[in-house]
């Protein structure tokens, strides 16, 4: 009778387990890994360098000010020499003073350009420009600006037009370019980059294990999350911090802030 009711107890576990399982990976998708930040460590180059670096994208910024604010005292606990933003820090212009408050806590100087929804929220980029340099960075604007001593050239896209995005004007330095669209790092011609760092995809935000991203948005093609390898120069993928319009959902594709070393 023992032996019954063994197989019984064995059998009722796994049809348990098979049932709560769905349950058990929605509340992983909704509760834990949406604010489940995630350091990841990426080395490019023989690190003569000597340039340490945090890049994280895609706030999309709703009024969450204690997530950011980790987000923020993360990047501050990590002491790079320097911050990358590759856009979307907000959805609706209501939330862009809290947002850059939050932002201005950075101890390190912080680099950006805008995403497409930048653009779409009709904020006005000004009072972005501005808390960027009080931090001792820059918004770049298809623009470029030589950092870390000279040993590090950051490029700037403004977002709209690709062919606005300038080509390395320092020969000597590592060229890194900030962009927000992925895919464009195939449409950048003779232009060649040390490294490149974009955001937008969110990693598709649910990622099936073996299969990857069922869905990504425009401009991402096959550049959905972390380092490839592109005629322009190696490209990273940030997942992103926030998530697109209602839907807070993450699963096997935590928010990251990626320490890169040069």
């Amino acid at each position: 009778m023992s032996k019954i009711s063994g197989k019984i107890s064995r059998r009722k576990f796994i049809v348990t387990a098979l049932l709560a399982t769905p349950i058990v990976l929605a509340g992983d998708a909704k509760f834990i890994e949406p604010t489940w930040l995630k350091i990841q460590h990426v080395r490019i180059g023989d690190g003569k360098v000597g340039v340490r670096f945090a890049h994280f994208s895609d706030i999309h910024h709703k009024g969450d000010r204690a997530y950011l604010q980790t987000v923020v005292a993360t990047i501050n606990s990590l002491k790079p020499d320097f911050v990358c933003f590759t856009g979307d820090l907000i959805e609706q212009k209501k939330f862009l003073p809290e947002a850059l408050a939050i932002l201005s806590g950075l101890k390190s100087p912080l680099f950006g350009v805008p995403g497409n929804h930048d653009y779409w929220s009709q904020a006005g980029f000004a009072p972005i420009e501005q808390t960027f340099a009080a931090t001792g960075g820059a918004w770049l604007m298809d623009s470029q600006q030589a950092i870390a001593n000279g040993k590090i050239n950051l490029i700037g896209s403004g977002g709209l037009f690709k062919n606005n995005i300038p080509k390395p004007s320092s020969p000597g330095a590592k060229n890194i370019l900030l962009m927000h669209y992925p895919a464009w790092a195939k449409m950048l011609g003779d232009r060649k980059y040390d490294l490149i760092l974009a955001g937008h995809s969110h990693g598709g935000q649910v990622r099936i294990p073996f299969y990857g991203a069922p869905i990504v948005p425009f401009n991402v093609d096959e550049y959905d999350l972390g380092l490839f390898q592109t005629p322009a120069g190696p490209l990273y993928v940030n997942p992103g911090i926030g998530y697109i319009f209602k839907y807070n959902i993450r699963f096997n594709c935590r928010p990251e802030i990626t320490l890169f070393e040069v």
